[in-house]
């Protein structure tokens, strides 16, 4: 039986039909919740009862909070496309949205339940996401989709580091860099599939000219020189080897986007901010090359891997997969372009005020209110969707 057919079996809330749904929608929700939450954190207006310290719960939040949730999503509806096997669903689908959001509580209340038990709780969401995306990878054969596995491990791994060195020396320096390393290793990878893909699939119905070039080996060493430099700028993030590897893959990075056409989808909103997405990984290993040389502040390049290329790409896939999985036209509304400019002003806010110390207040407002209008706005215009059985 297909896996649509045993789609149409199921009878319980469609919200829990298929793992973008919920992931989608309560990762978006909390990603556009947090924020503010934090720039009154940071404001010194609001005390959280965490035991982290205020900047490395936001970090960690941002990291294995939403980004984790958005993975999740991402996973667990690919997988049955890979494996023609039925996506996890209801009970168990319920259990691993619970896992998650007890990791949230467990987090932010950690000075209440003590750390040790807030990291036992917040560790066992990414171990059962990547045990159950193994699961059903090697039921249906598809050994070379086990590296996406491997990476959500690390990353899982990470996030036990981050608790560990977080309580156990006053800050988590070197584990939050890792799981930037990683996620933004996790952009490269899967950005360097669908960007071209849609772009060649979206291009082929248009009219003739240049389509991007398809995964090869440029691509490969890409993203080998790239995962390289984020380890070394991981251990040590200053120094003129560490900031010409960065500078290296910026630049390799910038010639991978030239490459897939992007200049030819302006008219279609949904792969153009594909390519704008991608456009903010080499500008995060240009800056972070230039942070390396202390010629501008760490944050910036951060930024611009973590609220403009992570941000924007999980934006930009959430909106394409919830369209698509819920029998929706392909086609950006206006509530979604919307969301689109969004995001962008947010993360081109945030890197300016990293640049440019002399406007950072205002900047930082500005970042703030238009990521918590990109999610929360994606919330508002999808949730509908999200949580109605799709359109046949």
């Amino acid at each position: 039986m297909a896996t649509m057919q045993k789609l149409r079996g199921y009878r319980g809330p469609a919200l829990f039909s298929y793992g973008f749904r919920p992931f989608f929608l309560f990762g978006a929700i909390y990603a556009g919740a947090i924020v503010p939450l934090w720039m009154a954190v940071f404001a010194g207006d609001v005390s959280l009862p965490t035991a982290f310290a205020p900047r490395d719960w936001h970090v960690h939040e941002m990291l294995f909070g939403y980004v984790g949730a958005v993975i999740a999503g991402f996973l667990l509806t690919a997988v049955p496309n890979w494996t023609g096997r039925l996506p996890i669903q209801g009970g168990p689908l319920v259990a691993l949205f619970g896992a998650w959001l007890a990791g949230r509580l467990a987090a932010t209340f950690s000075g209440i339940i003590g750390w040790q038990f807030a990291l036992a709780i917040d560790a066992a969401f990414l171990l059962l996401l990547a045990a159950a995306a193994a699961r059903e990878i090697i039921a249906g054969r598809k050994w070379g989709n086990l590296k996406l596995v491997g990476i959500v491990s690390l990353l899982a791994a990470t996030n036990i580091a981050f608790h560990l060195e977080a309580h156990l020396n006053g800050v988590a320096d070197y584990s939050a860099r890792a799981g930037i390393a990683l996620v933004v290793t996790l952009v490269c990878v899967i950005g360097g599939r669908i960007v071209p893909s849609f772009t060649r699939n979206w291009l082929s119905r248009q009219k003739r000219g240049r389509l991007p070039v398809p995964f090869g080996r440029f691509d490969a060493a890409t993203v080998a020189v790239s995962a390289c430099a984020l380890v070394a700028w991981a251990v040590v993030p200053s120094g003129r080897a560490v900031a010409g590897a960065l500078g290296v893959a910026g630049v390799l990075h910038v010639i991978r986007l030239a490459r897939w056409a992007g200049h030819r989808t302006i008219s279609d909103r949904l792969v153009l901010i594909l390519h704008v997405a991608y456009a903010f990984v080499p500008a995060g290993f240009l800056l972070a090359a230039l942070s390396s040389l202390d010629l501008v502040a760490p944050s910036a390049g951060i930024h611009a891997w973590t609220g403009g290329a992570i941000g924007s790409m999980t934006i930009a896939v959430m909106t394409r997969a919830s369209l698509g999985h819920t029998g929706q036209e392909l086609s950006a509304s206006t509530a979604t372009q919307a969301v689109y400019a969004s995001i962008i002003i947010a993360a081109l806010a945030r890197i300016c005020a990293a640049v440019d110390p002399t406007y950072s207040i205002p900047l930082l407002m500005i970042a703030g209110i238009a990521w918590a209008g990109a999610f929360l706005g994606f919330a508002l215009a999808y949730a509908p969707l999200l949580c109605s059985a799709r359109k046949l």
